[in-house]
C-alpha cells in the first residue's frame, strides 16, 4: 500500500476533526467515529508508519542494482620499511640464498576512486522481489489493524446507543414509579392502603435510581473508551446519535479475508525466499574498477622530494559458488515443508471462513427474530402494567399485581435491549467474517 492511498481519507475528514475540538458535545455519527479514528488512531499511526520502513526497505534493496561510488584516501609514514627477500641469483650470487633488502621511502599517500556495479545478480534480484511482497504484507497488516479499529468502535457505538435507550427506559419505570407511589400516599391517606405497600414502592424507586446512576456510569465509562480508540483527548464532549440503524433483510456478499490474502502472500514470499537460496548457488557477475593517485615522499637531506603517480584500472569479476557443502540443500528443504504447511492453511483458513460465516449468518437470524419478539413483548408488557394501574385504582388489582407487572416490563426492556446488542453484534460479526466490515464506512 503507497503512502498516497494510506492518507487518501486525511482531506475527506479535516473538517470533522475541527467540529470534533469543539468545547460542546458534538453528536458524531457511527461514520464519523471511524472517520476520526483513522487519522487519530495511535495503532493505526504505528501500522501506517509499518507500510513506510517496508517501502524503504523496498527502495533499499533495489538501491543495491546501483552503481556505487566510493573515495579512499590514507596516509602512512614508515617508521621501518617494508622488508623483502631478494634471491641473490639475480646479482650473480648463489642459487638458493637471498639476502634481505628495504625498498620504499618513508611517506606513502594514497588517494582513489573505486567504482563497482553489479551486472548480473540472481540472488539480489529475488531479494528486491521478496521485498516487494513483504511490503505488500505489510500493506494488509494495515488493513487489518484499520478493520480492527472499526470493528471495536463499531461495538462500542452499539454498546452506547444500548446504554441511552436503557437509560430513557430507566426514566420511563421512573415516571410510572413516581405515579404508582404517589397514588400509594394518597391511598395511604385515606387508609386504603398500608403503610408497607407505601415502603414497596418507595424501594422499587430507589432501585430504580440506583439502576440508573449505574447505567449513567457506564455509559460515560464506554464514551471515554470510544473516544481513547479514535484518539481523541479524554476531555473532549462527545455524544453519540441514539437512532440504532440496521436493515434486518440486508446480506453480505463473500469476498476474501484478510487472513486468506494474507496466507495467499504469504505463499508468493515463502516461493521467493526459496528462489532466493537456490539462486545463491548461480554466479554472479560485476563491474569494478578505480582511479586515483600514488605518492611517494621522502625527507631526508640531499633529495627531498614528493612524487605522485596516477594509478588506475578496471575489471569483471565473476564468482561461482563450487561447494557450500550441504547448508543449501537443508535451507531449500525447510522452505518446501514451510509452503506445504502454507498451502494446508489457505484451505484451512477458506474452510473455516466458510462455517464461520453461516454461524454469524444463522445467529443473526436468531437474534433478528427475537428482537421482534422482544419489542412486542414490550408492547403487551406495558399494556399489562396500565390495565394493572388502572384496576388498582379502582381497587380490583393489588398493588402485588402492580409491582409484579412493572417487574415483567422491566424484564421485557431489558431482555429487548439484549437481543438488540446480540444482533448488532452478530451483524457485525458476518461482516467482518465475509470482509464486508468497511462498508459500516
Amino acid at each position: 500500500m503507497k503512502l498516497v492511498s494510506i492518507y487518501k481519507q486525511t482531506l475527506l475528514v479535516a473538517l470533522l476533526l475541527l467540529v470534533s475540538y469543539s468545547s460542546e458535545a458534538q453528536q458524531l455519527t457511527l461514520e464519523q467515529c471511524i472517520d476520526t479514528a483513522q487519522i487519530h488512531n495511535k495503532s493505526l499511526q504505528m501500522s501506517r508508519n509499518n507500510v513506510l520502513i517496508l517501502e524503504q526497505k523496498e527502495k533499499e534493496a533495489k538501491a543495491n542494482l546501483l552503481p556505487k561510488l566510493a573515495l579512499n584516501a590514507d596516509y602512512r609514514y614508515f617508521t621501518d620499511q617494508p622488508t623483502q627477500l631478494m634471491p641473490q641469483s639475480v646479482f650473480g650470487g648463489p642459487t638458493g640464498t637471498f639476502k634481505e633488502a628495504q625498498f620504499g621511502v618513508p611517506h606513502n599517500i594514497n588517494a582513489n576512486i573505486q567504482f563497482s556495479m553489479p551486472l548480473y545478480n540472481a540472488q539480489l534480484n529475488s531479494t528486491v522481489e521478496n521485498s516487494k511482497i513483504a511490503s505488500e504484507l505489510s500493506g494488509l497488516q494495515y488493513q487489518r489493524t484499520a478493520e480492527q479499529v472499526i470493528y471495536d468502535i463499531s461495538t462500542l457505538y452499539y454498546n452506547a446507543q444500548v446504554l441511552y435507550h436503557q437509560q430513557n427506559f430507566i426514566d420511563s419505570n421512573l415516571v410510572n414509579a413516581g405515579k404508582l407511589l404517589r397514588n400509594m400516599n394518597l391511598l395511604h391517606e385515606h387508609l386504603l392502603a398500608k403503610s408497607s405497600d407505601v415502603s414497596k414502592v418507595q424501594l422499587q424507586l430507589e432501585q430504580l435510581n440506583i439502576q440508573k446512576e449505574t447505567v449513567k456510569s457506564r455509559y460515560v465509562q464506554v464514551l471515554n473508551t470510544l473516544k481513547f480508540l479514535m484518539g481523541l483527548p479524554l476531555e473532549t464532549q462527545l455524544s453519540i446519535d441514539p437512532k440504532i440503524r440496521y436493515d434486518i433483510n440486508q446480506e453480505y456478499s463473500g469476498l476474501s479475508t484478510l487472513d486468506i490474502r494474507q496466507a495467499k502472500i504469504q505463499s508468493r514470499l515463502l516461493s521467493g525466499e526459496l528462489n532466493t537460496i537456490k539462486y545463491s548457488r548461480l554466479p554472479s557477475l560485476s563491474l569494478f574498477g578505480s582511479q586515483g593517485t600514488s605518492g611517494f615522499g621522502y625527507d631526508k637531506k640531499p633529495d627531498q622530494f614528493v612524487k605522485f603517480f596516477p594509478l588506475g584500472f578496471a575489471g569483471i569479476q565473476l564468482s561461482y559458488p563450487i561447494f557450500q557443502g550441504t547448508v543449501m540443500k537443508h535451507k531449500i528443504n525447510q522452505k518446501k515443508y514451510e509452503l506445504q504447511n502454507n498451502e494446508l492453511q489457505i484451505s484451512l483458513l477458506t474452510e473455516q471462513n466458510l462455517m464461520q460465516v453461516e454461524n454469524a449468518r444463522m445467529l443473526r437470524n436468531v437474534a433478528r427474530k427475537s428482537a421482534e419478539t422482544g419489542l412486542m413483548q414490550i408492547r403487551l408488557a406495558q399494556i399489562i402494567y396500565d390495565q394493572n394501574v388502572m384496576q388498582q385504582k379502582e381497587g380490583t388489582a393489588g398493588l402485588t399485581d402492580v409491582l409484579l407487572a412493572d417487574n415483567s416490563l422491566r424484564e421485557a426492556q431489558q431482555s429487548y435491549l439484549n437481543t438488540v446488542v446480540d444482533y448488532l453484534k452478530a451483524d457485525l460479526e458476518y461482516k467482518k467474517l465475509s470482509g464486508n466490515i468497511k462498508s459500516l464506512k
